[in-house]
């Protein structure tokens, strides 16, 4: 019995994981097999007014098309192209995808355009870095945003009326060549590195397959030795890709936004024995302006001065203290009981950190 059909018995007899496990597949990527994005330049007709104004760019493209097909446009007549605007098209093409399949498209305004609402793309070329042509994209767009504008300069606009999808707007043209059925391993690559996880992803999959089936090489990439030929290559990666994993936990960080005041706590996050003191200090100054009037017949002038009232308030000290391998819970516990601010809560993680009591990383975006 070969080892596929070993595999395949053995597959009939998985347990089910605990809860907490994660499969294979959500947890790495097959090398190789990714999506590529798509690029054109084109035209949107139709437009009820809000489209190009005077641009030197559009009129060219939009002569280039009327050749095409054909018609020459003199020199010395301008086109007015208010229901035309110029766009700039993208995609991401699916892995394995085949041609005549269909691919959504996305379609941007580039030039002065006000709306793309009811417009209609050209056929247009989507090519890759490669500079190939990978699809062909047309239809109509639906655009979501909204926009008015009224005759004293007043507008009102909803989301982004310059920017338009269309579903199935692009027919793929030409394959992607890729390197899945191509040598005798396949590589799987942790979307989030870690040692220990790519240990126990090689070690799954030998508890399954067979001794030295699959190596951690490092951090991010596990090999394993697959089956040549492609259909059995998909089997064999589909049974490879359903095994559970426990992932291994996060390593502990805090993660500080300054910008928001989102702080996050990882669960791993502990503290070493610490004291600390939190006071408020709040600063008020407030501006009176007096006026201030000469005596009659003095020949002075009235004149305006400023009168400044500075308020300082400190609120009361409070300290609490944090003990041998505190948790996450106890310092959240500890500072809700204190009541602190987002931007207090930061200072005296960063003061935490400098004292060496946080075991773990800070994070401050």
């Amino acid at each position: 019995m070969n080892r596929l059909r070993l595999l395949a018995l053995l597959c009939c007899c998985l347990p089910l994981g605990l809860a907490h496990a994660s499969r294979i597949k959500d947890l790495t990527s097959v090398e190789g097999v990714r999506s590529n994005q798509l690029i054109g330049y084109g035209l949107v007709v139709g437009l009820p007014g809000t489209g190009e104004k005077n641009n030197a760019f559009t009129e060219q493209t939009f002569r280039t098309m009327l050749n095409n097909f054909g018609i020459k446009v003199p020199d010395n007549i301008k086109p007015k192209i208010k229901d035309v605007a110029p766009v700039a098209i993208h995609a991401d093409l699916p892995a394995f995808s085949k041609p005549g399949q269909t691919i959504d498209v996305t379609v941007s305004a580039i030039g002065e355009a006000k709306s793309l609402r009811g417009g209609t793309l050209l056929q247009t070329f989507l090519k890759g870095l490669d500079g190939r042509v990978y699809a062909v994209a047309q239809g109509s767009l639906v655009v979501g945003g909204l926009g008015a504008e009224g005759a004293d300069g007043s507008k009102v606009v909803v989301n982004t009326p310059t920017v338009g999808r269309i579903a199935n707007g692009a027919t793929v043209e030409r394959e992607v060549p890729n390197s899945f059925s191509q040598g005798d391993t396949i590589t799987f690559n942790l979307n989030r590195p870690d040692f220990t996880t790519a240990r126990r992803v090689a070690d799954v999959v030998n508890d399954l397959v067979g001794p030295n089936t699959a190596q951690a090489l490092d951090a991010t990439s596990i090999k394993v030795f697959a089956p040549r030929d492609p259909g059995q290559r998909v089997s064999y990666l589909s049974t490879i890709e359903n095994l559970e994993v426990d992932a291994a936990s996060e390593a502990a960080k805090i993660i500080v936004n300054s910008r928001t005041g989102t702080i996050v706590i990882g669960s791993q996050v502990k503290l070493r024995p610490a004291a600390i003191s939190h006071g408020g200090l709040t600063v008020t100054i407030a501006e009176n302006q007096q006026v201030s009037q000469p005596n009659p017949l003095a020949g002075g002038q009235t004149a305006i001065t400023n009168n400044s009232t500075i308020n300082v308030q400190q609120e009361p000290g409070r300290m609490f203290k944090l003990d041998t391998g505190a948790t996450l819970d106890d310092l959240v516990r500890a500072v809700n009981q204190v009541g602190v601010a987002p931007g207090d809560l930061m200072a005296i993680l960063e003061a935490l950190q400098q004292a060496g009591a946080i075991q773990g990383q800070l994070v401050i975006l």
